[in-house]
């Protein structure tokens, strides 16, 4: 271990303690942090997210039948959907970079991806920062990449409650054949129940609020899964070390057999994460034990991922 860690001092700026358990904080920046800060132009974060506002604003108002292309005007109808999607993606970002500068660790302010709006999407593919300097601990590790699932979570769970609220019951013959019908996770189904106790041969038409939630609910799950450096990845190593490896492949399989059996949109995860990798890189204090609370909040992760993951999402009647 103490090679490692050797190793990992030379490849990366900073001060490593030598053969000793005290590890260093991050807190330092490091030279190549700073020069790869400075190289980010600080035009490109917050013009996308104006442009992918506006194209889930878009979004948000054809899901209400009208065209705001055609009539600008009636581009505010998109905005109870975009509103809440934004935030829930904001607020998820917002969770590791907040979170990150906790612990030191250098990252870019957070980047959306504008997308095609209804019907051919949401109006976004999600959002992402980037991290310019290495996490080195364990604690760090989990807490960055638990941050940011937790925090949207709580805000999708608001959307979904205020949303279903506000959502109507039809009888499922009325709904029109070649409709999308979305997939139920455990804690979404669990609401519908609890708040709307739709009979049975009826289905929930979801306000667009609770579609945001649905979709945050959806991000989160995504994001929690075990994979490489995935949030989920990063919680994983954290727990279980270089076990992570065995789990993202058999989570790798298992998208598969899911793609096959239900939405074929697993195949195109289980291609991406393969291709960005299943290993994680190592920490430097792979021998010391995450203390009570970290692993409170790992293992709830884990729990949070069960809670939300639809293994069909998407569907057609």
């Amino acid at each position: 271990m103490e090679e490692e860690g050797k190793k990992l001092a030379e490849s990366y700026p900073v001060a490593v303690a030598d053969g000793s358990q005290s590890f260093p904080s991050q807190m330092e920046e490091t030279p190549y942090s700073s020069r790869s800060n400075r190289s980010v132009r600080r035009w490109i974060s917050p013009s996308l997210f104006i442009l992918t506002l506006l194209t889930t604003l878009i979004s948000g108002a054809r899901l209400e039948g009208v065209d705001p292309l055609r009539n600008p005007a009636l581009l505010f109808r998109g905005a109870p959907f975009a509103f809440s999607l934004m935030t829930i993606l904001f607020v998820h970002e917002m969770g590791h970079y907040l979170t990150s500068k906790h612990y030191g660790v250098q990252t870019t302010p957070p980047f959306f991806i504008p997308g095609p709006w209804f019907p051919s999407g949401i109006g976004t593919f999600g959002a992402f920062i980037r991290m310019r300097s290495p996490i080195l601990q364990k604690h760090a590790l989990l807490a960055i990449g638990a941050a940011g699932p937790i925090a949207g979570f709580v805000v999708a769970l608001g959307a979904t409650v205020a949303g279903l609220l506000m959502s109507t019951v039809a009888a499922s013959d009325s709904i029109p054949h070649n409709t999308w019908v979305l997939g139920n996770a455990l804690l979404f189904s669990a609401l519908t129940h609890l708040l709307l106790q739709p009979p049975a041969g009826y289905d929930i038409i979801l306000h667009p609020v609770a579609l945001a939630g649905w979709f945050g609910f959806f991000v989160t799950s995504l994001n929690l899964l075990p994979i490489g450096q995935l949030d989920g990845g990063h919680i994983a190593y954290a727990l279980l070390g270089k076990r992570q490896r065995e789990i993202s492949i058999g989570i790798v399989l298992i998208l598969v057999v899911l793609g096959f059996y239900g939405w074929p949109g697993w195949y195109v995860w289980a291609f991406l994460t393969t291709m960005l990798g299943v290993r994680h890189p190592p920490t430097i204090d792979e021998d010391i034990a995450l203390n009570l609370s970290y692993k409170i909040m790992g293992w709830g992760s884990l729990v949070l991922f069960i809670l939300t993951f639809m293994p069909i999402p998407f569907d057609i009647r």
